[in-house]
């Protein structure tokens, strides 16, 4: 007999893989969540299921239209300006400090992020450019060595990673990621929030241009 998983563990399956889905756009904005289907499909109760989407409606990637039809937000100007005004002040504050207190070894750990984001962007792998440039910002804020930081930075780090997968200018991303990880390298805390800023900044616009057809203002 097999050995039960516990309804914690299964609730944390089901929404890592919802959650994964919509970051990677195989859930799209509008998408309805039905939890027969979500529970045929990871071979679950309901019960997990209505958890997990609770925990999502929490970190903002979907919302109950009524109280029987949940959908995958759509997000809107505001919200894409409010989280890259996040960006913009945690981001380039780490940047910083990370310039500071790099060591070599982290930071030849971060130049390896750079050379699997050329492997990814090169083979044009939309979900594996997400991954790296997501792990390549996350090890930034760890080299920063303030974890107040992160924690601040962990209750929208998925809404992050969505807005990460927004923007398909991936040669224009790589070029960008290079010249923050240079500046951080130099060890000059000026020069890397001025590449932080600029990167952010670029990133909103692309961003901006991609979900609604526009430039930011």
């Amino acid at each position: 007999m097999g050995k039960i998983e516990p309804l914690g563990a299964v609730r944390e399956r089901v929404l890592a893989g919802l959650r994964q889905d919509i970051i990677a756009g195989r859930l799209r904005p509008g998408d309805r969540l039905v939890e027969r289907e979500l529970a045929e499909r990871f071979g679950v109760s309901r019960v997990p299921v209505r958890e997990a989407i609770r925990a999502l409606v929490t970190e903002g990637f979907v919302l109950f239209e009524t109280p029987r039809r949940t959908v995958v937000r759509r997000l809107t100007p505001t919200d894409v300006r409010e989280l890259f005004e996040l960006r913009e002040a945690l981001e380039v504050y780490a940047a910083g400090l990370a310039a500071t207190r790099a060591a070599p070894e982290a930071l030849a750990e971060l130049a390896g992020l750079l050379r699997a984001a050329a492997l990814a962007t090169g083979a044009g792998d939309a979900e594996a450019i997400t991954d790296v440039n997501t792990r390549f910002h996350d090890r930034i804020l760890a080299l920063a060595g303030n974890s107040l930081l992160r924690s601040v930075m962990e209750p929208v780090d998925g809404r992050l990673r969505w807005l990460t997968r927004q923007n398909e200018e991936w040669p224009q991303l790589l070029t960008e990621h290079r010249e923050l990880y240079e500046a951080i390298a130099s060890g000059d805390p000026a020069r890397a929030r001025a590449h932080a800023l600029r990167h952010v900044r670029a990133n909103y616009r692309a961003t901006v241009r991609h979900l609604f057809g526009e430039d930011a203002g």
